[in-house]
């Protein structure tokens, strides 16, 4: 099953154990601090692959959970309030990013943002006294800014970071360029302003591709008649081309168009081969 703290919030994972909560049902989820209170959005079912290590959901919240639950949001809400009002107050070049509070410890944790470091120790003590906790600042990077915080990512769906991406990995150029995007800040930054993570997780499935397509310039064969390749289409496992006769392009499946492949039906008997030749020898 899966849950998540916040509406549109990462999923986290669970094993149901002996409950069979419903989407949209509160359920104690095991952390650290104790168990918290979140939303089932979706509902255990059987997975074909056995998974280890998951952690066990602890029932459903009683109206107990709810109300301490409900009682640290508004401790939240408050503590997001003060910590501005305070910033603006001493005049720090600071932003609130997010706000954590454990009711065990009576802690407050507030996430924070800057162009630089920052001495924040007048801005404690007064928001330890604003708060009558102890509280604890923390500076954040643009990614995790992000990811706290959540949004829109170029492509209109919710940022990774925010949904299912636990690590940050390095992101390059050279990976925007061996995937044919414009190596322009403007269209290959995220919300974060920094190089899309999508870069890095999906520079495989690029690789994998361009390591047994034709490349853009060789003449080959298709189910519509020979052309030379002059483009490439990852996500569909396709590559373009243009047609020796009439000049027109179409989009083949590479397996339509690759060696290999042919001499395989060639010789089980699947489909007609038709030779692949390389202008290039």
């Amino acid at each position: 099953m899966a849950v998540s703290f916040t509406r549109y919030g990462r999923l986290y994972y669970l094993d149901p154990g002996g409950h069979s909560p419903k989407v949209g049902d509160k359920v104690l989820v095991p952390t650290d601090s104790g168990p918290e209170v979140a939303e089932c959005v979706w509902a255990p079912q059987y997975v074909s692959e056995d998974v280890d290590g998951l952690p066990v959901c602890q029932g459903i919240a009683a109206e107990e959970h709810l109300t301490r639950d409900e009682s640290n949001r508004r401790r939240r809400a408050e503590a997001r309030s003060v910590s501005k009002r305070l910033i603006k107050r001493h005049e720090l070049p600071m932003k609130v990013v997010g706000v954590d509070y454990l009711d065990a410890d009576n802690v407050y944790t507030v996430y924070f943002s800057a162009p630089h470091r920052v001495d924040f120790r007048a801005l404690v003590r007064d928001l330890a006294r604003n708060l009558r906790a102890r509280v604890e600042l923390r500076q954040i990077g643009p990614r995790d800014e992000a990811r706290l915080q959540g949004g829109i990512g170029p492509c209109g769906r919710d940022l990774c970071c925010a949904t299912f991406l636990k690590d940050f990995e390095p992101v390059s150029v050279r990976m925007a360029k061996d995937q044919d995007l414009p190596v322009n800040p403007l269209r290959i930054a995220g919300a974060c302003g920094r190089l899309m993570c999508c870069l890095k997780y999906e520079h495989p499935l690029y690789q994998e591709f361009r390591a047994s397509a034709p490349r853009t310039g060789l003449a080959v064969d298709t189910p519509q008649g020979p052309g030379t390749v002059v483009g490439h289409n990852v996500p569909s496992d396709s590559v373009i081309v243009r047609l020796n006769e009439g000049g027109r392009r179409c989009a083949c499946s590479k397996a339509s168009v690759c060696a290999p492949r042919k001499q395989h039906d060639a010789r089980y008997g699947d489909g007609q081969a038709v030779a692949v030749s390389d202008p290039e020898g």
